[in-house]
């Protein structure tokens, strides 16, 4: 897979495109919630294998943190380590930026999987667009 961050209108929409193929169509989120009016201040990111957009992220900076959000993978594209290297794609960003540490919400589905990664949880379940969450942190 080859990761971008996201630089121009069609990169833009690639990655909104996977977030809404993922979470709208497949998790039900309301489009509303997921293109929400934090965008403008987001770092985007777009995951192609070969020319096709397959994985998509953001990250914004938030109290010294880097955080890291709407991390995705199309389902057919999942089990090949496509997360992982997206995730630590965007925590190279964030450390270029002079970003020690990262903080996520996570599904708590997808609570092991940021746990491999070396991500520790902080908080306790909470709901999100009608799906159970937990926060969690890395220092990087």
């Amino acid at each position: 897979m080859k990761i971008k961050i996201v630089e121009n209108e069609q990169q833009l929409q690639d990655a909104y495109t996977v977030r809404c193929e993922v979470f709208v169509e497949e998790q039900g989120v309301p489009e509303e919630l997921e293109i929400d009016d934090l965008e403008n201040e987001a770092i985007h990111f777009a995951g192609y294998d070969d020319e096709k957009p397959v994985a998509a992220s953001r990250m914004r900076l938030v109290d010294g943190y880097g955080k890291m959000e709407r991390i995705c993978i199309l389902k057919d594209y999942r089990g090949k380590s496509y997360g992982k290297e997206l995730l630590l794609f965007m925590e190279q960003v964030a450390k270029e930026k002079g970003i020690d540490k990262s903080k996520l919400n996570a599904q708590t589905q997808a609570e092991a999987f940021y746990q491999k990664l070396g991500y520790t949880t902080i908080s306790g379940e909470f709901m999100d667009a009608g799906i159970p969450h937990i926060t969690m942190t890395k220092n990087l």
